[in-house]
């Protein structure tokens, strides 16, 4: 079977570059989708899931620091490269700022580039497969996301993929608030009027699963999202 190939969304409105840059990674294995605007970018984001964003800042209708913005909201951990010719200090700063794990500044090599890109996905494997193996004890719970399974002495529960997930960030966030935007953004995809209630629904089925044990509780912070509270 053949490997996945990384997706990367690459926004460029030079276009020259764009597809000399497109073209060179497409030949270095990746699978790379090429915008010419941010409006056009933050649409294809919102489509398709990526690995990694490479963004030009100077874009028109909507500049490569305001699509950053817009992507960190639905995806705070994706890697994001900034490609710019603003070289100046308070944008490079800016670029950091907005979460970047590189600001990259025109005219650039590209096998360099690749190689930046190589080690920043590598290094965000590692801390995934670290990530996936986390079990988490929340009072009288084991609870174990790889095998999307909630025990509690003898019983055992299957959780669903989304009660799997929602649970993973609750627990993730034990104790503290888990924003309800960025939960519906992360697992399902956009915070919608129709997506927010479909996860009060997945709430109330994981309080149920909860209910043994009265230390643990399900908190709805009115207007802002939710807290596990568990010892």
């Amino acid at each position: 079977m053949e490997a996945k190939k990384t997706k990367i969304l690459l926004c460029e409105d030079d276009t020259n570059l764009g597809m000399v840059l497109k073209t060179y990674l497409e030949l270095n294995d990746f699978d790379v989708t090429l915008e010419r605007d941010g409006r056009l970018g933050l649409a294809a984001f919102q489509r398709e899931k990526y690995d990694l964003c490479l963004l030009d800042v100077m874009m028109p209708n909507m500049d490569g620091f305001t699509l950053a913005e817009e992507i960190r909201d639905v995806d705070p951990d994706i890697p994001l490269f900034f490609l710019s010719a603003k070289t100046m200090k308070e944008d490079i700063i800016q670029g950091y700022k907005l979460g970047a794990d590189d600001y990259i500044t025109k005219p650039f090599d590209s096998e360099v580039l690749l190689l930046k890109i190589r080690a920043i996905l590598k290094r965000n494997e590692e801390e995934n497969r670290v990530n996936d193996n986390i079990e988490f004890d929340m009072g009288s719970y084991h609870f174990n996301p790889k095998l999307r399974e909630l025990k509690h002495g003898e019983q055992k529960i299957t959780l669903s993929p989304k009660e799997n997930d929602l649970l993973k960030m609750l627990a993730e966030h034990k104790n503290d608030l888990l924003p309800r935007e960025r939960a519906l953004k992360k697992i399902w995809g956009s915070d919608t009027y129709f997506n927010g209630r479909s996860m009060d629904v997945y709430i109330a089925k994981l309080r149920k699963y909860l209910k043994e044990d009265t230390n643990i509780e399900i908190v709805n912070i009115h207007g802002n999202g939710f807290r596990l509270v568990a010892p």
